[in-house]
């Protein structure tokens, strides 16, 4: 559940603290803004679809429906502009289950659980061996043709049939946990594939709220002398209004 009443004083606290943070600490300030009610051990545990799909409806709390895209042909590099709804997006969660996910492939049959935030970024740690390490944390138990196997012997001994199915049924669980685009191009009509990734994209939003506020707050404390928490105080509209008069002064 998104709290929709956070304000542009607190908005500005995340944007200042995310400052020193990069990817996992922004997404986790950002995803604590969707959430003020959870604590940290909390939102790391969550399934990355479910966080993914609390980002969407935070950046719709705060920015409206409309998110506008760019990107770049991969086959002639045209740019190509379109618009997204977040309202789809955000509706996009992972599935409810009452335990962990089997796939079962001739002899093998792999219980799962869908990876949470904690697995995938300290999975990121590993760099080349990121995918071996998701997989050995997420598998809840391996068995081949009746006879267990140790999490950790998995990355070798799995057939590549099975990690397609394993992937697959991942994916299927949790469609928001990677939101991939595929659009035409309009020059060329090749297709090109790109990764959306919403604690970014929002990152870079607030980024831009928040430097434009700052700017506002400079130009009507100058104007006026009022101090910060006054300016914040005033609704977008007559802090718009004030402007103006500023401008037309």
């Amino acid at each position: 559940m998104v709290d929709t009443g956070t304000g542009p004083a607190e908005l500005l606290a995340i944007w200042e603290a995310g400052l020193t943070h990069h990817g996992p600490g922004r997404a986790l300030l950002l995803h604590r803004a969707a959430r003020p009610e959870s604590g940290t051990d909390a939102l790391r545990s969550v399934p990355v679809g479910e966080r993914e799909a609390d980002l969407f409806a935070l950046r719709r709390a705060l920015f409206g429906e409309r998110m506008q895209t760019r990107v770049e042909c991969g086959a002639c590099g045209e740019a190509m502009e379109f618009d997204l709804d977040a309202r789809d997006l955000a509706a996009v969660g992972p599935e409810q289950s009452a335990g962990p996910l089997r796939v079962t492939d001739g002899e093998w049959v792999v219980e799962f659980r869908l990876p949470t935030v904690a697995d995938i970024e300290a999975a990121a740690g590993t760099g080349p061996e990121a995918p071996h390490d998701l997989l050995a944390r997420c598998t809840v138990s391996a068995v081949r043709a009746g006879r267990p196997v140790p999490a950790d012997r998995l990355p070798s001994a799995l057939p590549g049939s099975l990690r397609r199915r394993l992937a697959e049924a991942a994916a299927a669980a949790d469609p928001a946990a990677d939101v991939t685009l595929n659009v035409a191009c309009p020059e060329c009509g090749e297709a090109t594939r790109a990764e959306l990734d919403i604690a970014s994209y929002l990152w870079t939003e607030l980024d831009s709220w928040a430097r434009d506020l700052l700017l506002d707050v400079h130009l009507l404390a100058t104007a006026y002398g009022w101090s910060e928490p006054e300016i914040l105080a005033l609704s977008p509209l007559r802090r718009r209004y004030y402007l103006e008069l500023c401008a037309d002064g």
